[in-house]
């Protein structure tokens, strides 16, 4: 049966239903950064992050239509994936509010593609635009990972609308 005959005889869920489910899977927290075309650096925070493909090795996050630095991330050849740690909570929450410069106090340096990446994060992937496709209210950027750097540390977790320690 296909996904189209199931919505005509289902109502879908209400919205806050629905992420009060998808609360229950527990992620990881990242950063995606960008450059814009003045290079100026753009980020916002982002748990819808995975992996895709080992070969060629692909990662894909998903950010929402209407986020004030969409453009940026239309227009980049390149981004960069910051992984949290488990005492980047601070950061995490910076990178998710609106109206002010993100990157202001933060340490960071321009990885081999010039993408932003962020300082004592668990790990980077610097990525090249691979595909990009608009879903419901958000778009998909699937990225083809081109350098990465790894550190040791507990990573910073999302469950059920809160932040979590591992173990």
């Amino acid at each position: 049966m296909s996904s189209e005959g199931s919505r005509g005889r289902l109502a879908p869920i209400a919205s806050q239903e629905f992420r009060r489910a998808c609360g229950r899977f527990p992620t990881g927290v990242t950063v995606v950064t960008v450059l814009d075309a003045r290079g100026r650096p753009h980020g916002l925070t982002v748990n819808s992050f995975t992996s895709v493909s080992l070969a060629p090795p692909l990662v894909l996050f998903c950010v929402g239509r209407n986020v004030s630095v969409i453009d940026a991330f239309r227009a980049a050849e390149f981004f960069g994936i910051n992984v949290l740690a488990a005492g980047q909570r601070e950061i995490s929450e910076r990178f998710a509010r609106k109206g002010l410069d993100r990157f202001a106090g933060v340490p960071w340096h321009r990885g081999k593609t010039g993408s932003p990446l962020l300082e004592g994060v668990l790990a980077t992937l610097e990525c090249a635009v691979f595909q990009r496709t608009v879903c419901g209210d958000h778009e998909i950027v699937v990225g083809e990972v081109l350098h990465t750097r790894v550190a040791e540390g507990s990573p910073l977790v999302f469950y059920a609308s809160g932040y979590h320690a591992v173990g």
